[in-house]
């Protein structure tokens, strides 16, 4: 309901074949993310860090694949995209990597390849492994939590502040971003990344939440 009722708002349409959301995590709320873009219609790519997130929601069948790899990740986006196909496909990679790539891909092609964002990492509990930061692996950024939790929570707002220059980027281009109710948009700003709203008060966001804005 969150996905159509995002396409019915801000894409001004009832059928979203063919139109691409984008988000993160397959863990235990957000798993439920792969499944909605395919009973959406649409086209859903998830990024998960954790590989075992990915290969459960794929033996479940919520998730229809699963890759490593972004150069195939953008070449099925785009095929599914084209063909108006409903897909799910899991990234197995850090989702800031992923919005990157898509800003590169539309400076470089012109194409904006996303209509819907969102974000499903655990950013209530960002420090503790809730976000793992784009500058480090999986395996690698779980030691450094365990030897230099400063270093690691300095690293986690600097790819905050990444990660939303990513997605500011392309919702300038014409992508609809929204809040899923992880404290993304509160853990952004505490790390000085650019999310308010201009004109506006503090406690107001430029992206709109799932809570009042969507499903409201």
């Amino acid at each position: 309901l969150t996905v159509l009722n995002a396409g019915r708002r801000y894409l001004k349409a009832e059928d979203l074949s063919g139109k691409v959301f984008v988000t993160s995590g397959l863990g235990g709320m957000s798993g439920a993310q792969a499944k909605a873009a395919v009973i959406a219609g649409c086209v859903g790519i998830i990024a998960e860090v954790d590989e075992a997130a990915l290969l459960k929601r794929h033996k479940q069948g919520w998730l229809m694949e699963i890759s490593n790899n972004l150069d195939h990740c953008i070449a099925r986006l785009r095929e599914a995209r084209k063909n108006k196909i409903a897909l799910s496909l899991g990234y197995h990679g850090n989702v800031v990597d992923l919005w990157e790539r898509l800003v590169y891909e539309q400076n470089t092609t012109g194409e904006l390849l996303v209509d819907l964002g969102s974000d499903q990492t655990s950013c209530h509990n960002p420090f503790n492994g809730g976000y793992y930061p784009v500058q480090l692996g999986f395996e690698e950024a779980k030691q450094l939590l365990s030897t230099n939790p400063g270093k690691f929570r300095t690293l986690v707002q600097e790819s905050l502040k990444r990660h939303v220059a990513a997605i500011n980027k392309l919702a300038d281009k014409g992508m609809f971003f929204w809040d899923y109710g992880n404290a993304f948009l509160l853990e952004a700003q505490r790390a000085g990344a650019d999310v308010e709203k201009k004109g506006a008060n503090k406690t107001e966001f430029r992206y709109p939440s799932y809570v009042q804005h969507i499903m409201g």
